[in-house]
């Protein structure tokens, strides 16, 4: 079996909202170049080798939905830059989860590159599901509840107060 919620309430999932703002490569590329320091709109079109009418159009709907923030260059008013907000970088786990997924599954993926805690070099640990309490979790050990209740629906076992 495996976690279970009402499917047909998609609306009220969190899930197509983040689809409508980054399910498709190009903005996912976009997002890890950002994070990698690009903020040009010449630099993300060298780097990235994207069309430009394509780039244009992801980076517009990134600003849009408040992933990236387009300001005026400092130095040169008549460039911009592109920044990402808070809302962007909260993406940061999603984003390394999906590319530790890709090198784990992936073909011609670089082994040689790791990424590492900056502090002391070391690699970082798999993203994983963890409990309040720290603990490892897997899908089957995940259940839903509505907020402020105490019972919750899960899979194989009754729910809590039955």
């Amino acid at each position: 079996m495996g976690l279970r919620e009402p499917l047909r309430e998609v609306a009220e999932c969190g899930l197509p909202h983040a689809l409508e703002v980054m399910g498709e490569r190009w903005s996912f590329l976009i997002l890890r170049a950002a994070f990698n320091g690009l903020i040009h709109f010449e630099e993300f079109s060298s780097e990235l080798g994207i069309a430009r009418n394509i780039l244009s159009n992801r980076l517009a709907k990134l600003v849009e939905h408040g992933v990236l923030v387009r300001e005026r260059c400092e130095g040169d008013k008549r460039k911009v830059e592109y920044r990402l907000t808070e809302k962007g970088v909260g993406l940061l786990p999603a984003m390394l989860s999906l590319r530790q997924w890709g090198e784990k599954y992936g073909t011609n993926v670089n082994p040689d590159l790791i990424l590492v805690d900056a502090r002391d070099g070391e690699p970082i640990a798999p993203i994983t599901i963890n409990s309040h309490d720290g603990r490892q979790l897997g899908w089957h050990d995940l259940a839903w509840r509505e907020a402020g209740s105490q019972e919750w629906c899960c899979h194989d076992t009754p729910a809590a107060g039955s």
